[in-house]
Protein backbone atom coordinates (compact mmCIF):
# COMPACT_ATOMS: atom_id res chain seq x y z
CA UNK A 1 0.00 0.00 0.00
CA UNK A 2 1.53 3.41 -0.79
CA UNK A 3 1.49 6.30 1.93
CA UNK A 4 0.14 9.26 1.74
CA UNK A 5 2.57 12.10 0.68
CA UNK A 6 3.33 14.75 3.36
CA UNK A 7 2.40 17.30 0.70
CA UNK A 8 -0.82 15.54 -0.22
CA UNK A 9 -1.84 16.29 3.19
CA UNK A 10 -1.02 19.94 3.58
CA UNK A 11 -3.34 19.94 -0.16
CA UNK A 12 -6.35 18.53 0.98
CA UNK A 13 -6.24 20.60 4.49
CA UNK A 14 -5.02 23.89 2.73
CA UNK A 15 -8.50 23.56 0.06
CA UNK A 16 -10.90 21.92 2.01
CA UNK A 17 -11.78 24.71 3.87
CA UNK A 18 -11.73 26.96 0.57
CA UNK A 19 -13.48 24.15 -1.21
CA UNK A 20 -16.41 24.33 1.50
CA UNK A 21 -16.56 28.12 1.03
CA UNK A 22 -17.00 27.88 -2.61
CA UNK A 23 -19.75 25.41 -2.50
CA UNK A 24 -21.50 27.69 -0.15
CA UNK A 25 -21.83 29.53 -3.16
CA UNK A 26 -24.15 26.72 -4.51
CA UNK A 27 -27.87 26.57 -4.37
CA UNK A 28 -28.81 23.73 -1.69
CA UNK A 29 -29.75 21.13 -3.75
CA UNK A 30 -26.17 21.20 -5.82
CA UNK A 31 -24.07 21.54 -2.66
CA UNK A 32 -25.55 18.42 -1.74
CA UNK A 33 -24.45 16.33 -4.57
CA UNK A 34 -21.46 17.75 -5.03
CA UNK A 35 -20.43 17.32 -1.24
CA UNK A 36 -21.89 13.88 -1.69
CA UNK A 37 -19.77 13.49 -4.30
CA UNK A 38 -16.69 15.03 -3.09
CA UNK A 39 -17.63 12.23 -0.03
CA UNK A 40 -17.79 14.84 2.43
CA UNK A 41 -21.47 13.59 3.36
CA UNK A 42 -23.37 10.35 3.04
CA UNK A 43 -27.21 10.18 0.96
CA UNK A 44 -28.85 11.45 3.83
CA UNK A 45 -26.64 14.60 4.10
CA UNK A 46 -24.64 13.04 7.31
CA UNK A 47 -20.89 14.06 7.44
CA UNK A 48 -18.66 11.17 6.50
CA UNK A 49 -14.87 10.64 6.06
CA UNK A 50 -14.38 9.99 2.85
CA UNK A 51 -11.96 12.16 0.41
CA UNK A 52 -9.85 12.37 -2.62
CA UNK A 53 -6.18 12.68 -2.73
CA UNK A 54 -6.02 16.23 -3.54
CA UNK A 55 -3.44 15.40 -6.54
CA UNK A 56 -3.94 18.12 -8.66
CA UNK A 57 -4.66 21.28 -5.73
CA UNK A 58 -1.01 19.77 -4.43
CA UNK A 59 0.56 20.53 -7.29
CA UNK A 60 -1.00 23.88 -7.42
CA UNK A 61 0.32 24.88 -4.49
CA UNK A 62 3.93 23.30 -5.06
CA UNK A 63 3.53 25.49 -8.48
CA UNK A 64 3.59 28.83 -6.54
CA UNK A 65 6.25 28.00 -3.80
CA UNK A 66 8.30 26.54 -6.90
CA UNK A 67 7.79 30.33 -8.56
CA UNK A 68 9.40 31.78 -5.28
CA UNK A 69 5.89 32.51 -3.85
CA UNK A 70 3.53 31.73 -0.63
CA UNK A 71 2.06 28.43 -0.67
CA UNK A 72 -1.37 30.61 -0.34
CA UNK A 73 -1.19 32.77 -3.32
CA UNK A 74 -1.29 29.19 -5.22
CA UNK A 75 -4.84 28.32 -3.33
CA UNK A 76 -7.90 29.76 -6.29
CA UNK A 77 -5.58 27.76 -8.27
CA UNK A 78 -5.28 24.54 -6.50
CA UNK A 79 -9.27 25.01 -5.80
CA UNK A 80 -10.37 26.02 -9.46
CA UNK A 81 -8.57 22.74 -10.50
CA UNK A 82 -9.88 20.42 -8.03
CA UNK A 83 -13.40 21.84 -9.25
CA UNK A 84 -12.57 20.79 -12.66
CA UNK A 85 -11.50 17.97 -11.93
CA UNK A 86 -14.99 17.21 -9.88
CA UNK A 87 -16.60 18.41 -13.19
CA UNK A 88 -14.94 15.70 -15.47
CA UNK A 89 -15.71 12.93 -12.56
CA UNK A 90 -19.50 13.44 -12.70
CA UNK A 91 -19.54 13.70 -16.27
CA UNK A 92 -17.81 10.89 -16.91
CA UNK A 93 -19.69 8.46 -14.06
CA UNK A 94 -22.55 9.59 -16.35
CA UNK A 95 -21.06 8.52 -19.77
CA UNK A 96 -19.51 5.63 -18.94
CA UNK A 97 -22.67 4.82 -16.77
CA UNK A 98 -20.39 3.52 -13.48
CA UNK A 99 -22.08 3.14 -10.29
CA UNK A 100 -19.70 3.22 -8.11
CA UNK A 101 -16.94 5.53 -7.38
CA UNK A 102 -15.16 5.56 -3.94
CA UNK A 103 -16.78 2.62 -2.65
CA UNK A 104 -20.33 3.61 -3.29
CA UNK A 105 -22.97 5.08 -5.72
CA UNK A 106 -22.22 8.14 -8.20
CA UNK A 107 -23.95 10.83 -8.38
CA UNK A 108 -26.46 9.81 -11.32
CA UNK A 109 -27.04 6.61 -10.27
CA UNK A 110 -28.67 8.39 -6.69
CA UNK A 111 -29.96 11.38 -8.44
CA UNK A 112 -30.20 10.76 -12.00
CA UNK A 113 -28.22 11.69 -15.33
CA UNK A 114 -29.50 15.42 -14.80
CA UNK A 115 -28.31 16.18 -11.96
CA UNK A 116 -25.09 14.95 -12.87
CA UNK A 117 -24.81 16.61 -15.67
CA UNK A 118 -26.07 19.84 -13.67
CA UNK A 119 -23.70 19.54 -10.84
CA UNK A 120 -20.36 19.38 -12.46
CA UNK A 121 -21.58 22.07 -14.87
CA UNK A 122 -21.91 23.92 -11.87
CA UNK A 123 -18.23 23.15 -10.72
CA UNK A 124 -16.38 24.03 -13.92
CA UNK A 125 -18.60 27.45 -13.26
CA UNK A 126 -17.66 27.89 -10.10
CA UNK A 127 -13.55 27.40 -10.91
CA UNK A 128 -13.68 30.35 -13.04
CA UNK A 129 -15.70 32.01 -10.39
CA UNK A 130 -13.06 31.44 -7.90
CA UNK A 131 -10.42 32.31 -9.78
CA UNK A 132 -11.44 35.43 -11.05
CA UNK A 133 -12.86 36.60 -7.88
CA UNK A 134 -9.75 35.91 -6.31
CA UNK A 135 -8.85 39.73 -6.34
CA UNK A 136 -4.69 38.87 -7.47
CA UNK A 137 -3.36 40.82 -10.77
CA UNK A 138 -2.56 37.34 -12.42
CA UNK A 139 -6.22 35.75 -12.04
CA UNK A 140 -6.79 36.60 -15.79
CA UNK A 141 -3.93 34.68 -17.25
CA UNK A 142 -4.54 31.71 -15.00
CA UNK A 143 -8.18 31.70 -15.84
CA UNK A 144 -7.58 31.49 -19.36
CA UNK A 145 -4.88 28.28 -18.98
CA UNK A 146 -7.90 26.55 -17.14
CA UNK A 147 -10.16 27.25 -19.75
CA UNK A 148 -7.93 26.09 -22.58
CA UNK A 149 -6.87 23.30 -20.24
CA UNK A 150 -10.77 22.35 -19.87
CA UNK A 151 -11.01 22.53 -23.57
CA UNK A 152 -8.73 20.28 -24.15
CA UNK A 153 -9.70 17.40 -21.59
CA UNK A 154 -13.19 17.34 -23.24
CA UNK A 155 -11.58 17.67 -26.56
CA UNK A 156 -9.41 13.85 -24.91
CA UNK A 157 -13.21 12.65 -24.15
CA UNK A 158 -14.60 13.15 -26.95
CA UNK A 159 -11.92 11.23 -28.33
CA UNK A 160 -11.91 8.58 -25.96
CA UNK A 161 -15.95 7.84 -26.63
CA UNK A 162 -15.74 7.74 -30.12
CA UNK A 163 -12.88 5.22 -30.28
CA UNK A 164 -15.00 2.90 -28.35
CA UNK A 165 -16.74 2.33 -31.75
CA UNK A 166 -13.88 2.42 -34.03
CA UNK A 167 -12.45 -1.12 -35.10
CA UNK A 168 -9.03 0.53 -35.46
CA UNK A 169 -7.55 3.03 -33.01
CA UNK A 170 -3.14 3.94 -33.53
CA UNK A 171 -1.04 4.45 -30.80
CA UNK A 172 0.02 7.73 -31.43
CA UNK A 173 -4.04 8.88 -31.20
CA UNK A 174 -4.42 6.87 -28.08
CA UNK A 175 -1.69 8.87 -27.12
CA UNK A 176 -2.90 12.21 -27.70
CA UNK A 177 -6.82 11.34 -26.62
CA UNK A 178 -4.36 10.60 -22.83
CA UNK A 179 -2.71 13.69 -23.35
CA UNK A 180 -6.14 15.78 -24.01
CA UNK A 181 -8.05 13.99 -21.13
CA UNK A 182 -5.58 13.84 -18.35
CA UNK A 183 -2.62 15.49 -19.55
CA UNK A 184 -3.83 18.96 -20.16
CA UNK A 185 -5.60 19.51 -16.64
CA UNK A 186 -2.87 17.93 -14.99
CA UNK A 187 -0.26 20.42 -17.28
CA UNK A 188 -2.33 23.47 -15.76
CA UNK A 189 -2.49 22.46 -11.80
CA UNK A 190 1.48 22.00 -12.42
CA UNK A 191 1.63 25.81 -13.76
CA UNK A 192 -1.60 27.56 -12.07
CA UNK A 193 0.48 28.35 -8.91
CA UNK A 194 3.34 30.10 -10.74
CA UNK A 195 1.16 32.06 -12.89
CA UNK A 196 -0.56 33.29 -10.09
CA UNK A 197 2.76 33.88 -8.22
CA UNK A 198 3.79 35.88 -11.73
CA UNK A 199 6.43 33.43 -12.34
CA UNK A 200 8.64 33.89 -15.56
CA UNK A 201 7.11 32.25 -18.74
CA UNK A 202 10.14 29.83 -19.01
CA UNK A 203 9.63 28.90 -15.48
CA UNK A 204 5.50 28.47 -16.29
CA UNK A 205 6.78 26.22 -19.13
CA UNK A 206 8.66 23.84 -17.55
CA UNK A 207 6.02 23.38 -14.68
CA UNK A 208 3.40 23.02 -16.82
CA UNK A 209 5.58 20.06 -19.17
CA UNK A 210 6.69 18.48 -15.86
CA UNK A 211 2.83 18.24 -15.40
CA UNK A 212 1.85 16.89 -18.75
CA UNK A 213 4.39 14.28 -18.57
CA UNK A 214 2.90 13.29 -15.36
CA UNK A 215 -0.99 13.40 -16.84
CA UNK A 216 0.52 10.87 -19.35
CA UNK A 217 2.48 8.71 -17.00
CA UNK A 218 -0.94 8.85 -14.39
CA UNK A 219 -2.98 7.94 -17.08
CA UNK A 220 -1.00 4.74 -18.53
CA UNK A 221 -0.45 3.77 -15.02
CA UNK A 222 -4.44 4.07 -14.42
CA UNK A 223 -4.99 2.39 -17.67
CA UNK A 224 -3.44 -1.00 -16.58
CA UNK A 225 -5.39 -0.83 -13.21
CA UNK A 226 -8.59 -0.25 -15.14
CA UNK A 227 -7.92 -4.02 -16.54
CA UNK A 228 -5.46 -5.64 -14.01
CA UNK A 229 -6.40 -3.56 -11.12
CA UNK A 230 -7.54 -4.32 -7.67
CA UNK A 231 -11.29 -3.79 -6.76
CA UNK A 232 -10.64 -2.82 -3.37
CA UNK A 233 -8.14 -0.59 -4.72
CA UNK A 234 -9.79 0.79 -7.64
CA UNK A 235 -13.46 0.86 -6.47
CA UNK A 236 -14.23 -0.67 -9.97
CA UNK A 237 -14.57 -4.04 -11.01
CA UNK A 238 -11.63 -6.50 -12.52
CA UNK A 239 -11.20 -5.92 -15.90
CA UNK A 240 -13.96 -2.59 -16.19
CA UNK A 241 -12.54 -1.29 -19.06
CA UNK A 242 -12.48 -4.53 -21.44
CA UNK A 243 -16.33 -4.60 -20.73
CA UNK A 244 -16.58 -0.84 -21.40
CA UNK A 245 -14.79 -1.70 -25.05
CA UNK A 246 -12.38 1.11 -24.19
CA UNK A 247 -9.14 1.46 -26.67
CA UNK A 248 -6.86 1.82 -23.69
CA UNK A 249 -3.17 2.90 -23.90
CA UNK A 250 -2.14 -0.98 -22.94
CA UNK A 251 -5.49 -2.56 -25.46
CA UNK A 252 -3.68 -0.31 -28.44
CA UNK A 253 -0.66 -1.41 -27.92
CA UNK A 254 -1.30 -4.69 -27.85
CA UNK A 255 -3.90 -4.42 -30.95
CA UNK A 256 -0.47 -3.08 -32.96
CA UNK A 257 1.40 -5.89 -31.85
CA UNK A 258 -1.24 -7.86 -34.07
CA UNK A 259 -3.27 -8.85 -30.88
CA UNK A 260 -6.70 -10.89 -31.26
CA UNK A 261 -8.67 -9.16 -28.60
CA UNK A 262 -12.16 -9.75 -27.95
CA UNK A 263 -13.69 -9.10 -24.72
CA UNK A 264 -17.38 -10.16 -25.75
CA UNK A 265 -20.28 -10.07 -23.46
CA UNK A 266 -19.39 -13.10 -20.78
CA UNK A 267 -16.59 -13.24 -18.36
CA UNK A 268 -14.73 -15.88 -19.71
CA UNK A 269 -14.41 -14.17 -22.75
CA UNK A 270 -13.50 -11.02 -20.76
CA UNK A 271 -10.75 -13.13 -19.30
CA UNK A 272 -9.09 -14.09 -22.15
CA UNK A 273 -8.82 -10.80 -23.67
CA UNK A 274 -7.10 -9.08 -20.48
CA UNK A 275 -4.86 -12.66 -21.08
CA UNK A 276 -4.09 -11.52 -24.99
CA UNK A 277 -3.37 -7.93 -23.95
CA UNK A 278 -0.59 -8.77 -21.31
CA UNK A 279 0.67 -11.46 -23.85
CA UNK A 280 1.20 -9.02 -26.47
CA UNK A 281 3.51 -7.01 -23.69
CA UNK A 282 0.44 -4.36 -23.55
CA UNK A 283 0.74 -4.32 -19.31
CA UNK A 284 4.69 -4.55 -19.30
CA UNK A 285 4.54 -1.54 -22.21
CA UNK A 286 2.27 0.52 -20.34
CA UNK A 287 4.22 0.18 -17.10
CA UNK A 288 7.52 1.06 -18.76
CA UNK A 289 5.98 4.24 -20.63
CA UNK A 290 5.03 5.29 -17.26
CA UNK A 291 8.75 5.62 -16.40
CA UNK A 292 9.61 7.20 -19.37
CA UNK A 293 7.16 10.11 -19.14
CA UNK A 294 8.02 11.10 -15.47
CA UNK A 295 11.42 10.73 -16.52
CA UNK A 296 10.73 13.29 -19.23
CA UNK A 297 8.97 15.18 -16.86
CA UNK A 298 11.46 15.53 -14.12
CA UNK A 299 14.19 16.00 -16.80
CA UNK A 300 11.82 19.19 -17.60
CA UNK A 301 11.90 20.26 -14.00
CA UNK A 302 15.63 20.07 -13.61
CA UNK A 303 16.25 22.21 -15.94
CA UNK A 304 14.56 25.22 -13.62
CA UNK A 305 16.02 27.25 -10.98
CA UNK A 306 13.62 25.76 -8.16
CA UNK A 307 13.82 25.38 -4.17
CA UNK A 308 15.55 22.34 -3.58
CA UNK A 309 12.49 21.17 -1.01
CA UNK A 310 9.92 21.89 -3.66
CA UNK A 311 11.54 20.13 -6.44
CA UNK A 312 12.01 17.33 -4.20
CA UNK A 313 8.13 17.02 -3.28
CA UNK A 314 6.97 17.23 -7.31
CA UNK A 315 9.40 14.33 -7.67
CA UNK A 316 8.01 12.62 -5.22
CA UNK A 317 4.62 13.23 -5.76
CA UNK A 318 5.37 12.38 -9.12
CA UNK A 319 6.57 8.59 -7.94
CA UNK A 320 3.52 8.52 -5.71
CA UNK A 321 1.33 8.66 -8.50
CA UNK A 322 2.68 6.15 -10.74
CA UNK A 323 3.45 3.64 -7.88
CA UNK A 324 -0.25 3.07 -7.10
CA UNK A 325 -1.46 -0.93 -6.95
CA UNK A 326 -0.54 -2.27 -10.25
Amino acid sequence: MTTMLESLHRSRDAITPAMRAALDRLDASTRKQAAYHLGWIDVDGRPTASHGKAVRPALALLSAQAAGGPEEIGLPGAVAVELVHNFSLLHDDYMDRDLERRHRRTVWAVWGPSSAILTGDALLALAQEVLLDSGLPTAAPAALRLARATRELIRGQVQDLAFEQRDRVTLPECVDMAGGKTGALMSASAAIGAVLAGAPEATVDGLATFGAQLGLAFQLVDDVLGIWGDPAVTGKPVHSDLRAHKKSLPVTYALEQGADIDPGDDEESVRRAAEAVEAAGGRDWALAEAERRLALGEAALGRLDLPGRVRDELFALGRFMIDREV
